[in-house]
């Protein structure tokens, strides 16, 4: 009996091992969480930007990679076909100075995403031909859809920018499946935002770099 009580109480002490690991490796300045990557699964790995990247250039080529999910060009607008489909980018800016009660409410609403969304550059002049197919499609303004791993966006204003990139079925409908990363396009020298007035506290606050 005094064997098989100890065997139990070893095999519960390596589970509660085995749980407080990561969480004592999660503390501190740890990079941002991730979205889990399950074997077998669909998911979207982002080359570049890497979150919190910072430059100078106003041009970004965003390069992804994905894991057990193939995209289907020739059967783009198609009908649904299992593990196959195309990229939907959603590029917003936070907004250089925000209201922080506004930011507060966004923050703790129950329906909302957690995070002022700011202003989309999904559109032809600054997603080029991602953004006119965006036009042919009527997601200008919320997503440019791409049947390649990558897209290029220019003429960008100086300021933080939050991209989403979720993987969407041939017939637009997207999937849960999808991948965050947050840059900043540096102002030129002498040329950044004004100081925030009237409380407001300045994007870099306000950027969620999740």
């Amino acid at each position: 009996m005094r064997t098989r009580i100890a065997i139990v109480t070893a095999v519960l002490a390596a589970i509660a091992a085995a749980i407080l690991v990561p969480i004592i490796a999660s503390g501190g300045d740890s990079e941002p969480t991730k979205p889990p990557t399950i074997p077998g699964l669909p998911s979207v790995e982002i080359v570049s930007p890497r979150n919190g990247a910072r430059q100078a250039t106003r041009a970004v080529v965003v390069k992804v990679k994905l894991h057990n999910f193939r995209l289907a060009p020739r059967r783009f607008g198609g009908e649904p076909q299992l593990g196959e489909g195309h990229l939907r980018f959603s590029l917003n800016r936070v907004p250089d100075c925000v209201d922080p009660v506004k930011l507060q409410r966004a923050e703790k609403s129950p329906i909302g995403k957690g995070r002022l969304v700011g202003a989309s550059f999904d559109f032809p002049q600054y997603a080029g031909a991602n953004g006119i197919l965006a036009e042919r499609v009527g997601s200008t303004g919320s997503y440019s859809p791409a049947t390649r791993p990558e897209i290029y966006y220019h003429e960008l204003p100086a300021g933080f920018y939050r991209l989403v990139i979720t993987l969407a079925r041939n017939n637009g409908s997207p999937t849960p499946f999808h991948n965050v990363t947050n840059f900043q396009i540096l102002p030129r020298p002498g040329h950044g935002p004004p100081p925030c007035s009237g409380g407001k506290v300045t994007s870099a606050k306000a950027a969620a770099f999740d």
